[in-house]
């Protein structure tokens, strides 16, 4: 199976963590054997549809759950890219809260360690505190049944989770909501990178805020730093200083996802890359 040993940063020294990939959601499992894995991240349905989760596997969710215990691997859900809890519109604050439950407790039947969801934004001039007050109860409002990870976003002014200014408001709001115990962090290299981000920095600003991370998505950016476009690339085929990259994997000391292009010959591709350098 693909694992990596941290080694030489911080408390992670001697971890041994997986490497896993973003794969269809048919048969995860499957995927997962395909890429020499015991970790892997998937959609419940369409990440742009307000249509609520669909769990594909052909045996059913209880069986999903069983099966992935059985061989051991772990499971990572990714919520819709539409949940926006932040939003001070009601027709789509309203639906996010209700498709979030809906993807958490689907995440929850299947066995899933994690529900992964974007920071959100907000309209132009509309002030941060509104935002982050939106994601206090967006979070009391929600049984929350397994972890769910805030991930960091790439572009927008007025994102909720790109720059650590707004990151450090949303969580100090779902630090003092009730079931704010269960969120965890999600950091995106590729994110970080084209959101403006020092990666030599980013670990130990985000841990300084939260305290915690708890998942990484691992993605060459095909676009330059700070430029706020989410244009995901294989590893060291972008434009991510490869140092820096994969400097912060290893001193994240979590669980990793590469959300890149491809199936599970690219994925192993990008297993290797990252494996030698570490």
């Amino acid at each position: 199976m693909d694992k990596w040993v941290v080694g030489g940063l911080g408390d992670t020294s001697g971890m041994t963590i997986p490497i896993g990939a973003h794969v269809p959601q048919e048969d995860p499992l499957e995927e997962a054997r395909a890429r020499h894995t015991t970790v892997v991240q998937f959609f419940l349905g369409s990440p742009q549809s307000y249509q609520g989760p669909v769990v594909a596997y052909a045996a059913g969710p209880a069986a999903l759950a069983a099966d992935a215990a059985a061989a051991g691997i772990d499971l990572y859900v990714h919520a819709p890219y539409i949940v926006n809890v932040a939003t001070t519109n009601n027709r789509i604050r309203i639906p996010s809260r209700k498709l979030l439950q809906q993807h958490m407790d689907a995440a929850a039947a299947i066995g899933a360690k994690g529900l992964i969801v974007h920071g959100g934004h907000l309209d132009k001039g509309v002030d941060p505190a509104t935002g982050y007050d939106n994601w206090r109860k967006a979070i009391e409002a929600t049984d929350l049944r397994i972890p769910l990870l805030l991930e960091n976003t790439a572009g927008g002014d007025n994102a909720m989770a790109r720059h650590m200014d707004r990151i450090a408001g949303v969580w100090d709001a779902i630090a003092g909501a009730a079931g704010g115990d269960q969120v965890g962090f999600c950091l995106d290299t590729c994110h970080a990178w084209a959101g403006g981000i020092a990666l030599d920095s980013a670990v130990e600003k985000i841990r300084g805020i939260t305290g915690r991370i708890d998942l990484v998505h691992a993605n060459d950016s095909r676009d330059g730093f700070g430029s706020g476009a989410d244009r995901h690339t294989n590893f060291g085929a972008g434009q991510i200083d490869q140092a820096g990259f994969v400097d912060l994997v290893r001193a994240a000391g979590a669980p990793v996802i590469c959300e890149t292009p491809g199936g599970p010959a690219e994925h192993l591709a990008d297993f290797g890359w990252l494996r030698e350098r570490l």
